[in-house]
């Protein structure tokens, strides 16, 4: 089965936000990435995080590192390492650092709109986000006092067997054992991480359609993934099938949480949206 590239785009274009729409016409259109930092600048603060719902699932204004986060995974798609909006988005990370790690959120976010799963959790320091921020700090190949810190912390934590069961925070460990440039020492690590990943709860080694949880797809988005032959390739093939099957009438992709309001439903399958069509276009999946 094959998606339909069209209807995505039209999706996109009706529905999606504008940083998904300037990233589409990067991506596939060979518009230059400016216009994706331009959006991203509208999400910054005077504080040099970012903001504002940027992750739509909490609809806070002020600076969290989720939203640095999501800033960062837009420039890398992107391919642009601007300085102007990295350099005082790191030292934003530095300034909540506790002990090497950055946590998700705050508890400002209780005083705006969020999804109910946004609770006292998301304040803790951990690799969910610290692994994943410093990854993406990797394949900008931006230096910064704050990605050495957070790189350090995260070898620490790989390395010594204290690496949560927690599926989301696995997949951000992986971010960071992608792009970490000591391969030979990420190679390492990854197989034992991906096995703790697969035997996590939230994890789909078949698809389950209608439910929530992270599949091969997560581990290995691109069919150049370094952790593809992690999986057979009956299991991508069931997840590329599932994944293409799932593009909906209008275009876009479903998403299988609750989010805090219909403007975020919208803003998340967007985002959705561009992940399934450069994902099913990575391995050949759409028409």
């Amino acid at each position: 089965m094959t998606a339909d590239f069209r209807a995505a785009e039209g999706f996109l274009r009706a529905e999606g936000r504008l940083l998904e729409r300037r990233l589409f016409d990067t991506l596939f259109h060979g518009a230059a990435p400016d216009g994706v930092v331009d959006v991203l600048r509208g999400y910054r603060n005077a504080d040099g995080g970012f903001g504002h719902g940027l992750e739509p699932d909490k609809r806070c204004p002020a600076s969290l590192p989720i939203d640095v986060e999501v800033a960062f995974q837009a420039l890398a798609a992107a391919g642009v390492r601007d300085t102007g909006l990295l350099g005082p988005a790191c030292d934003f990370l530095h300034g909540v650092t506790t002990d090497g790690a950055v946590p998700l959120a705050f508890p400002v976010i209780e005083e705006h709109p969020r999804a109910a799963h946004w609770t006292d959790w998301t304040y803790q320091p951990g690799v969910n986000p610290t692994a994943g921020l410093a990854g993406l700090l990797h394949q900008l190949d931006f230096e910064h006092p704050w990605r050495e810190t957070a790189t350090r912390f995260c070898w620490r934590v790989i390395e010594s067997g204290e690496l949560p069961d927690e599926t989301h925070a696995l997949s951000e460990v992986l971010v960071f054992l992608t792009h970490v440039p000591d391969r030979q020492r990420a190679e390492r690590a990854a197989t034992a991480v991906v096995q703790r990943m697969i035997d996590s709860p939230l994890f789909q080694a078949m698809p389950k359609p209608g439910e929530y949880g992270l599949g091969p797809l997560n581990v290995a988005p691109a069919a150049g993934s370094p952790w593809r032959r992690l999986f057979d390739d009956g299991q991508l093939d069931a997840h590329l099938e599932h994944l293409a099957a799932a593009q909906q009438e209008d275009g876009g992709w479903p998403i299988t949480w609750e989010p805090p309001s219909d403007a975020a439903r919208l803003e998340w399958r967007g985002v959705v949206t561009l992940q399934a069509v450069r994902t099913l276009t990575s391995y050949g999946r759409l028409s």
